[in-house]
């Protein structure tokens, strides 16, 4: 049994949507990022860093995974599956695995920073996060122009990228032109799997249906919660 401590966020939906494609058996431990409850002690012994997602996998001696990339390639490693076992094949997933961890996930979520939760418009910020995050759109616009996958066969690096691609509207950025990862991105979701996994846990705002006064007080909530260096005061 895996234990997974997470929340509504890509990078924790990362987590659960792999977890449901790979059947394997799990208890879902919603944490409350806006009462800091990923900062209290008990927490930091499985994630010194204080965020979510992690896991604790009871099957390996209580063995505790952090950093939502990290646990994908565990995982993929310990089922023998979304990830090709071959050294070519492991390393183009990857590749476009880190793609994501370094690019989409950064930018997009500093995008969101600045263009959602920020009081303050400061508009050479979002601009400068929004043309990243399109340019990197563009990047997986012509891989998936040449592939159905980013890596050959579906792998934990679609799972990744999808996460967050899915929320390109609450970044400020549209993918109207983009037909390639369109089609990706729907194909994905079309997937069981995935449906149960970004279920787990619900989020509790629509970022595409809901209303704009809904988004407002969406953000206000999630401005209390962005770090901007107040925390190192008490640790982490």
């Amino acid at each position: 049994m895996i234990d997974l401590y997470t929340a509504a966020t890509p990078n924790g939906h990362k987590v659960s949507i792999a977890l449901e494609e790979l059947g394997l058996p799990y208890s879902l431990r919603v944490l409350d990022l806006s009462a800091n409850e990923q900062k209290e002690p008990w927490f930091l012994a499985i994630n010194p860093n204080g965020r979510i997602p992690a896991i604790v996998d009871h099957d390996e001696g209580d063995f505790a995974v952090f950093e939502s990339g990290a646990i994908l390639i565990y995982l993929a490693e310990k089922t023998g599956r979304l990830m090709p076992q071959d050294a070519k094949g492991r390393s183009r997933v990857l590749q476009w695995l880190m793609f994501q961890m370094g690019g989409i996930g950064p930018m997009m979520g500093q995008a969101n920073v600045f263009f959602r939760y920020f009081p303050e418009k400061i508009q050479p910020a979002i601009d400068r996060y929004q043309g990243e995050v399109k340019r990197l759109f563009r990047v997986l616009d012509g891989q998936l122009a040449r592939n159905e996958y980013l890596a050959g066969d579906y792998s934990i690096a679609d799972i990744a990228n999808w996460a967050w691609v899915r929320t390109h509207n609450w970044s400020g950025v549209a993918i109207d032109e983009l037909p390639n990862l369109a089609r990706w991105r729907d194909q994905i979701r079309a997937r069981p799997a995935v449906q149960r996994g970004i279920e787990m846990p619900p989020s509790s705002f629509d970022r595409d249906g809901d209303s704009e006064e809904q988004a407002k007080a969406f953000a206000e909530k999630a401005r209390r919660m962005v770090e901007t260096g107040q925390s190192r005061a008490g640790g982490v």
